[in-house]
């Protein structure tokens, strides 16, 4: 599912135009990218929560030239699935 297959399911359920779903949906994710640029944890009961994780300097190499370069650190969100939605979609039960 894409995003905009994601306002076109709020379309229908919330029975609202396609823009209003769109503008709502758009807005959702900027916030919870408002909120990861300020380090805050976005937590989605029974979905799941994203945080944002540090990444240290390291030496990495070019793989076309062979050379040693360094990467410097990052920082990048990382995704913790729910209990619910493991559990949702683990269709071994």
């Amino acid at each position: 599912m894409n995003k905009a297959e994601l306002a076109a399911e709020v379309t229908k359920r919330a029975k609202m135009s396609q823009k209003v779903a769109k503008v709502v949906v758009d807005t959702v994710f900027e916030e919870m990218v408002k909120a990861l640029k300020r380090g805050e944890r976005v937590e989605i009961r029974g979905f799941g929560s994203f945080v944002i994780r540090d990444y240290g300097s390291y030496q990495g190499r070019n793989p076309k030239t062979g050379a040693t370069v360094t990467v410097p650190p990052k920082k990048l969100p990382y995704f913790k699935v729910g209990k619910e939605l493991k559990e949702l979609v683990d269709f071994k039960k």
